[in-house]
């Protein structure tokens, strides 16, 4: 088989998993298609399938091993000819993953991603020489993107298996992070979604010290990007220097992802993490009262091991006092090879789905009473999706694709930003009418 014939190939996609597992993919896609492969949207008519997996938790693995069998099953019955397997999922070690999924032609490390081209030419015994481009085909709407500033993690927390899948941390040069969203700008992308195990460490590798507001400076002199979102912010690296930014920059969203895991100081020593009960506490008292209009995410574990009844009335507690608009609630997942997989006094499943319960709950309530002081504000509401009598839009405090919501009561422009006033409230989510 020659190149000219390679080429001819389709090439269809299955990406799972977080968003910086999305960059990659949107990274390999852009090189597949300069090298000249078709991308087929349909698995059934691609002669070629990725399956961009996720390993962080067990039941993604389950995920991606369902994903990869259902996709091998097209080798039977379809067009396929190849079928490659990328993302985490390789980075685990497994020793049986080639035995166990002989229908995989090829298993392509992170570390590889850049080799794509080359590796499938070598499938079909060609010698390809393709030198990958630093560029990427968005599977977002045009106008937002998320710019992955960082690779890897040192936090090391005792259930989190991402320090040994993806490294130790790695930031990305400013430079080409700047080069990155300027051709992201050009494309139309308004909103940069800044991602990465934790943002906040941001340039401590590469410079000695952390350099998360240069950047956020130096992106907001691009005169078409119109929002900045930071996502997965750790509160122990949270400063001064940062919360002024965010407060005073206008291109930066009132918005933090501030990933908390839990607020007892007993669980939160046996995750290893550096905060305590009375930091965070701080901490929050602080943004709140330097950004009154700051809207924080954050995430919790339920369940994890040595978790008493006192921890989750101290967690109750806590959403009681800061009521936060966006919260998720996660069962602990024990997952092997992490320190918490030995820990004693592991919870059953069914009390972890209690606590989740009771805590989702009460998280309804404040939400719902948030969304209820929201009607009658004006927002400024970029548009998502739009249909025949009615489009969905978020404001500063929603994330795309995690956060709620805001229906408007009419067709709008696709990647436009409108003054949109509060009218209502539907469970999470918003409804408004444009000024």
């Amino acid at each position: 088989m020659t190149i000219t014939e390679i080429k001819k190939k389709r090439i269809g996609f299955i990406s799972l998993g977080c968003d910086k597992n999305r960059v990659d993919l949107e990274k390999m896609i852009f090189n597949l298609k300069s090298f000249g492969f078709a991308i087929e949207n349909n698995p059934e008519n691609a002669e070629i399938i990725i399956v961009n997996t996720c390993a962080f938790l067990e039941s993604a693995r389950a995920e991606a091993i369902e994903n990869i069998i259902e996709m091998a099953e097209y080798k039977n019955s379809a067009k396929l000819e190849k079928l490659i397997v990328t993302g985490c999922i390789n980075e685990l070690g497994y020793s049986d993953l080639k035995e166990s999924l002989p229908e995989v032609d090829d298993f392509v490390n992170i570390k590889d991603n850049e080799q794509i081209v080359n590796r499938i030419c070598k499938l079909y015994n060609v010698n390809s020489q393709y030198h990958n481009l630093n560029d990427r085909v968005l599977t977002t709407p045009n106008h937002y993107a998320y710019i992955k500033i960082s690779e890897g993690c040192n936090n090391f927390c005792s259930y989190c298996l991402i320090p040994y899948i993806r490294g130790r941390y790695k930031s990305t040069p400013i430079e080409d992070i700047i080069l990155e969203a300027n051709y992201l700008a050009q494309k139309g992308v308004k909103e940069l979604i800044l991602v990465a195990q934790d943002v906040t460490k941001y340039g401590i590798d590469l410079y000695g010290k952390k350099r998360l507001v240069d950047l956020i400076r130096e992106l907001s002199k691009i005169e078409q990007i119109s929002w900045i979102r930071l996502m997965y912010c750790y509160p122990e690296e949270i400063d001064d220097d940062l919360i002024a930014e965010i407060a005073n920059n206008p291109k930066v969203m009132k918005y933090m992802d501030i990933p908390l895991q839990h607020v007892s100081t007993n669980i939160l020593k046996m995750m290893n993490r550096r905060s305590d009960y009375n930091s965070i506490c701080t901490l929050f008292r602080k943004i709140k009262n330097q950004i009154p209009n700051i809207i924080i995410r954050t995430t919790f574990i339920l369940g994890f091991p040595g978790e008493t009844e006192e921890d989750i009335n101290i967690l109750h507690n806590f959403l009681e006092e800061f009521k936060l608009y966006n919260v998720g609630f996660f069962k602990y997942s024990r997952e092997e090879g992490t320190r918490s997989f030995n820990f004693d006094n592991q919870v059953d499943e069914k009390e972890k789905q209690l606590r989740l319960d009771k805590l989702s709950q009460v998280q309804f309530e404040i939400m719902n009473n948030l969304n209820t002081e929201f009607i009658g504000n004006v927002f400024d509401v970029i548009i998502d999706e739009a249909y025949t009598d009615y489009s969905i839009g978020r404001f500063y405090g929603q994330a795309p694709q995690i956060d709620s919501i805001i229906y408007i009561n009419e067709k709008l422009d696709i990647g436009k930003i409108y003054k949109i006033k509060i009218t209502n409230k539907s469970d999470y989510d918003l409804e408004g009418e444009k000024l």
